[in-house]
């Protein structure tokens, strides 16, 4: 069952398309992943999930409900922590907690929030006074203090550090686990790949691409890389043949006191890996250093932006 429905979504300012014919749904219990350059619609889009912005054409529904006409009863069941937060510095965190439990009629005890997030010994810290990674916690407590069916985190690890984004992961992932829908807004590959059941890929307003990161992967140009240094002289013909290459590329090694050894790097797909394969053992060439490896959400990302561009 889908909760959140976007269809032929459009908004644009002064005359400049930002959001431009935008679909997608979430279905209920997963991690939906928004995925974009700087600049590429994605807050837009998600400011008018949130009923904070006006569509200019096309429909937005959250458990059916219009996020604008609608805005008090989407309020109730959706919480969200924008891109830019801040509160006031000589604020506590339990003074924050309590403050945003007020905004609702039934929400989740705080304490226990608290708990679960880890902020339970820094209650009576001053909210100026907190890290980056207690702040991150503290807007998902304040996210989730309404007892939200849906929760949207709009770039929720940026300027974290690696220890604290891959802990603010775990905690994504445990509010999933509860029931709660989560809706994440991201730029770092990384962090769609480890935690989303589907993606979106929007570049200059436009979905290019809605599949589960490993789909979306697959899309690329070229989603596994062979790299090899053969023993004897290979045409590069033939391996641009092969089932599945997207790109062959030589580049010259240095390799001590013999001279330059010639490595390959051949883009292409689980099925080019077999291929070169049985090509290297038809001609008796051993393939040094061979390395397989999968392509990333980075550079299937990368692929997909700059076909579009």
């Amino acid at each position: 069952m889908a909760v959140i429905e976007v269809r032929g979504l459009r908004k644009a300012y002064g005359g400049r398309t930002v959001v431009d014919g935008v679909d997608f749904a979430v279905e209920e219990g997963e991690i939906f992943g928004i995925l974009g350059p700087n600049g590429a619609g994605k807050t837009t889009t998600v400011e008018c999930v949130e009923g904070l912005r006006v569509p200019d054409s096309g429909t937005v529904r959250v458990a059916g409900l219009d996020p604008v006409a609608d805005h008090d009863r989407v309020t109730r069941l959706l919480g969200a922590q924008l891109q830019e937060s801040e509160l006031q510095a000589k604020l506590t965190v339990q003074e924050a907690l309590e403050l945003y439990s007020a905004f609702y009629r039934k929400p989740t005890d705080w304490r226990r929030l608290a708990l679960r997030l880890g902020l339970t010994d820094s209650l009576g810290t001053r909210f100026g006074k907190l890290s980056g990674g207690q702040k991150q916690r503290l807007f998902i407590a304040l996210a989730l203090v309404g007892d939200p069916r849906v929760v949207v985190l709009d770039e929720l690890t940026t300027g974290l550090d690696p220890r604290s984004r891959r802990d603010t992961w775990q905690l994504i992932e445990e509010v999933r686990d509860s029931g709660v829908t989560v809706l994440l807004v991201t730029h770092f590959m990384e962090e769609a790949q480890r935690l989303c059941d589907r993606v979106a890929v929007i570049d200059k307003g436009r979905v290019v691409a809605l599949d589960t990161p490993v789909g979306v992967i697959g899309r690329a140009a070229s989603s596994t890389v062979i790299s090899f240094t053969p023993s004897s002289p290979l045409d590069e013909r033939e391996l641009a043949e092969l089932p599945g290459v997207a790109s062959v590329v030589a580049s010259v090694v240095a390799s001590g006191q013999e001279g330059a050894d010639r490595r390959l790097v051949i883009n292409g797909t689980d099925e080019t890996v077999t291929a070169v394969l049985s090509l290297l053992a038809r001609h008796r060439i051993t393939a040094g250093r061979l390395r397989v490896v999968d392509a990333t959400l980075d550079e299937a990302f990368l692929d997909l932006t700059a076909q579009e561009a």
